[in-house]
């Protein structure tokens, strides 16, 4: 097997990041610009009202990333996005959204055309709810994915040695390893369930990795993305349309059926019980975990009891650490984990914290994972394990 590592940076990035705040209501721009000037590390340097502005500001000022709103007179967001893109390709774009279905279908549309992430778009209330969990959102999302492509940047500056050409195509994603993980065996059981954890980046990711593959998993397939309300219903919308097979938001007290993706709904969490002979989806309001409801420990911890840890996880994309704690109880139950290597997540957070805990039994490119998780899940003679 072919160990994929991931680089320490050792040399300092800087962590400024350049923003333009692209909405028509001079209100948001306000409540937008409050919070992120809060930040030492952040400058604002453009506030426009609609897109047809903020594509020609970019010929003009120096920005690493903008919050574009959706509905704008003259040009609206989605039509502004693809033109900032060709632009500029490595822009952060965040998509401020109100919370409607229509408004998730379009930053799921926007997702697919190279937006980032969203953000709930905010409003006179933000403040008087819970200014502190809206402003740890928007405040890492910029700085932590406007980071990873500048570190990534940095690394594609260095040479590579010679030994880590050697290696050839199967691990092309590695770059001048200055730490190698430990990785842990692949399973020598055949899973039961498969169980996905992401989140900034994590609906492009899973759309990649759950292409097209209808009759290649005989498994359910359980998601914890971090989503509001509505949008995990439009993720589930995209994903049965991106992977062929039945995709939807759990329901409490469900009967799991092999070969279906079950999401967990926004502001729940999602658990998988075992009753009488069957497996019933659980979901629960229990406080959040690492700020986030839904979790992936829930559903890590659930499923690993649920399968007796025959089970296997795949950690994505993701801003943050949530899933690490899960991940001990999984692995423990003897579930396996494999994780997206930094090189191709959009913020090495999720997959970064049970990579370094040593949780892993694989750490893959986005384009390998679903070939192994295909090999692993469908092994002829599982009992001699998985070579990847």
């Amino acid at each position: 097997m072919v160990i994929s590592r991931a680089p320490l940076l050792k040399t300092k990035v800087s962590t400024k990041c350049h923003v333009m705040l692209v909405d028509d209501s001079l209100v948001v721009r306000g409540i937008l610009r409050k919070i992120l000037m809060s930040d030492p590390d952040i400058e604002i340097v453009a506030g426009v009202g609609n897109g047809k502005l903020a594509v020609e500001e970019l010929d003009k000022t120096d920005i690493d990333a903008v919050i574009l709103d959706i509905e704008m007179p003259v040009m609206d967001g989605i039509t502004a996005l693809p033109l900032m893109l060709k632009k500029k390709p490595d822009l952060v774009v965040l998509v401020a959204s109100t919370l409607s279905l229509k408004n998730a279908d379009i930053s799921m549309k926007c997702l697919t055309l190279g937006a980032k992430d969203y953000i709930p778009k905010p409003t006179t209330q933000t403040f008087a709810n819970d200014e502190g969990a809206f402003k740890r959102e928007l405040i890492g999302k910029l700085k932590y994915i406007t980071q990873s492509i500048r570190e990534r940047k940095q690394e594609a500056k260095r040479p590579t040695p010679a030994s880590v050409q050697s290696k050839g195509a199967a691990d092309s994603t590695s770059e001048a390893p200055e730490s190698e993980f430990n990785l842990r065996p692949l399973p020598r059981i055949r899973p039961e369930a498969l169980v996905f954890g992401c989140s900034t980046g994590g609906p492009q990711a899973l759309a990649e990795v759950l292409k097209s593959i209808k009759g290649k998993f005989k498994q359910p397939i359980f998601v914890a993305q971090h989503m509001p309300p509505l949008f995990t219903k439009s993720l589930a919308s995209h994903i049965e349309r991106t992977s062929g097979i039945l995709a939807k938001e759990g329901e409490n007290g469900e009967v799991v059926q092999g070969g279906q993706i079950y999401i967990a709904p926004g502001d729940y969490h999602m658990e998988v019980v075992s009753r009488g002979g069957d497996k019933v989806i659980k979901l629960t309001k229990a406080p959040p975990e690492n700020f986030c409801r839904p979790s992936v420990n829930p559903l890590l911890r659930s499923v690993a009891t649920a399968y007796k840890g025959k089970a296997l996880c795949t950690m994505l994309t993701g801003l943050g650490t949530d899933g690490s704690q899960g991940a001990k109880n999984f692995i423990d139950l003897g579930g396996a984990i494999i994780a997206q290597d930094k090189a191709t997540s959009v913020v090495w957070g999720m997959p970064g914290a049970v990579t370094q805990a040593g949780f892993c039994s694989a750490i893959l490119p986005l384009k390998s994972i679903q070939a192994a998780l295909e090999k692993i899940a469908n092994t002829l003679n599982p009992k001699l394990g998985v070579t990847l």
